[in-house]
């Protein structure tokens, strides 16, 4: 890992460090660590296990790890009102060989020492990170290119509609690859495992938000495609997009932060902080929470409003940009542990998951109500989920599981007149389609006859290694299931080499997968024939480090998926 980003983590790892005398007594009966040691485990806590168990370590996609879970108490019992308490043995064993709910196993990415190390590390009382003003946010801002010292066409010969946002994520990178050549164009140095690409509703600049809290700004119309904006949002961050409204286009954008919890609104073309939203608040079950992050965040096409989704609070917040200065803001309840989600096909229903609570929630931004609450089997992960027309049910949007073996397809509106036969199946859930455990991302293309589904947090390595791909005209099984890591033809390791993210190119002929290995092991982009479902290309480099998420100018730029 190079130096800087080093450097951030370290500033980020060290800001957990605040704790209150109460938290210090608590932890006496904890195992002892080193304050070596607790630095050490702070930063991997970050890097890996944050983003499912909160800063506060309070639990959303995943469990609860305060001390009264984790560790057993002074006289060795295992047991609190009947529930399992998990101690150090059990811990490690935890999260080495992970969980059929949905958890990767760490074993292969972590050491048997530090395995160890975050086994006591959770059984100690969590730190409470400081606080991230506008004054810091403002004083971390920097223009690197100014607005009027930028091209005003397109500089270069690419072509931007194919063009690949890649997400390198140990090395705190974007690689901009050709869609057309399969060359990487330009590597640009961003935040720490940038978690999304988005881009301006003029295709112009992408925006990339870091676990880090870094947000970067590339313009894909110099020569070389670069960073000519940047802002910290926070210590800990996931979303981010901009304004697409008629009359609004890349004229501001929004970051979400998990730590501090809040949202930040920008000017679009330079990342200038404009305001700083608080999120905390009561959550559905009416409840105060002091940790409710913001998750996934879209652009509504109906009206100048975000939609700005509250974890922890299950509050799906419709945000007015049409005057920053005096913000109008709708708050829907729905279900706690909002995560990501997708447009229909419409795009006028916003689908998220309430991924712990076994729902998915779809608002409608014409009337700015809460459309349907659906009950779905266990910890959905959509990512931006998948419509296609199904034979029987019509307009679906699909998403996947991390604990569950099933696709869940669910109907929705359609203004259509020949699609008025399927309303009485409207926001029901009518059809499973048996896969595994461990999906993150399924996708399809309006192009496309076929769906797409990953595996990467399954247990088995075959299997996380794997895709399959179904005809969205027969559901019933798979027509194939493709081992990514055979295909690539990279030498075999015993670490696990995770098939994640399907993404389309913008024709919708080809689909790309990342093989996202280890730091020390070659990773790869394999490009699949969407008709044929054959091998086509295998994207590999040595700067091609730890790939996950790809995103498609064109698909992304219009919400196709």
């Amino acid at each position: 890992m190079k130096k800087n980003v080093v450097g951030m983590l370290a500033l980020s790892a060290m800001a957990f460090a605040m704790g209150s005398a109460f938290a210090q007594e608590t932890a006496k009966a904890a195992p002892e660590m080193t304050a070596a040691e607790k630095e050490q485990a702070k930063k991997i806590y970050f890097e890996r296990c944050a983003g499912c168990h909160g800063v506060l370590r309070k639990g959303a996609t995943g469990k609860n790890l305060e001390p009264h879970w984790t560790k057993k108490d002074k006289d060795g019992n295992v047991t609190e009102g009947g529930t399992l308490k998990l101690g150090q043995q059990r811990l490690e064993k935890i999260i080495g060989y992970g969980t059929d709910g949905g958890m990767v196993n760490f074993d292969d990415i972590l050491t048997k020492e530090e395995l160890t190390l975050m086994a006591k590390y959770i059984q100690n009382t969590p730190d409470v990170p400081p606080e991230y003003s506008f004054k810091d946010t403002m004083d971390s801002w920097k223009v690197m290119v100014p607005v009027d010292k930028r091209p005003t066409k397109q500089m270069n010969k690419y072509n931007l509609k194919n063009m690949f946002s890649v997400t390198l994520r140990d090395t705190g990178e974007v690689a901009l690859i050709d869609g057309d050549t399969k060359e990487i164009r330009s590597i640009v140095k961003t935040g720490y495992a940038v978690h999304i690409s988005r881009l301006s509703a003029s295709g112009r600049y992408v925006y990339v938000i870091g676990r880090d809290g870094r947000l970067s700004l590339i313009d894909l119309w110099m020569e070389q495609p670069a960073v000519v904006a940047e802002v910290k949002i926070g210590f800990d961050a996931r979303s981010v997009d901009t304004s697409k409204f008629k009359g609004f286009e890349d004229k501001y954008a929004v970051a979400g932060s998990y730590w501090p919890p809040q949202y930040v609104i920008m000017d679009g073309d330079t990342l200038k902080p404009r305001k700083v939203v608080s999120t905390r608040g009561m959550t559905v079950d009416g409840e105060y929470h002091p940790e409710p992050r913001v998750a996934s965040i879209v652009a509504s096409f109906t009206k100048p409003e975000w939609v700005i989704n509250i974890k922890e609070t299950g509050q799906i917040l419709l945000v007015d940009y049409s005057d920053i200065e005096n913000l109008k803001t709708t708050t829907i309840g729905s279900a706690k542990f909002l995560h990501d989600g997708g447009w229909d096909a419409s795009k006028r229903y916003f689908l998220v998951a309430a991924n712990a609570s076994n729902k998915i929630a779809a608002v409608d931004t014409k009337t700015g109500k809460l459309a349907a609450l659906v009950d779905v089997a266990k910890i959905p992960h959509p990512g931006r989920g998948a419509n296609f027309t199904h034979p029987k049910f019509g307009p679906v949007w699909t998403t996947g599981h991390l604990g569950a073996d099933v696709l869940t397809l669910i109907s929705t509106p359609s203004d259509k007149k020949s699609d008025a036969k399927f309303k009485e199946y409207n926001w029901k859930v009518v059809q499973e389609v048996k896969h595994v455990p461990g999906n993150l991302f399924v996708k399809t293309h309006p192009k496309s006859k076929h769906l797409w589904a990953d595996s990467p947090q399954n247990p088995e390595k075959e299997l996380a290694e794997s895709v399959a791909i179904w005809d969205v005209a027969d559901l019933s099984k798979p027509v194939k299931v493709i081992n990514v890591a055979k295909d690539s033809g990279l030498p075999v390791t015993k670490a696990t080499r995770r098939a994640v993210h399907p993404e389309y190119s913008a024709d919708g002929k080809e689909v790309w997968i990342s093989l996202w290995g280890g730091k020390t092991d070659q990773s790869a982009i394999v490009v699949y024939d969407d008709a044929t479902l054959t091998l086509k290309k295998v994207i590999t480099d040595p700067k091609m480090i730890t790939p996950t998420g790809k995103f498609n100018v064109f698909n992304t730029q219009h919400d196709i998926y």
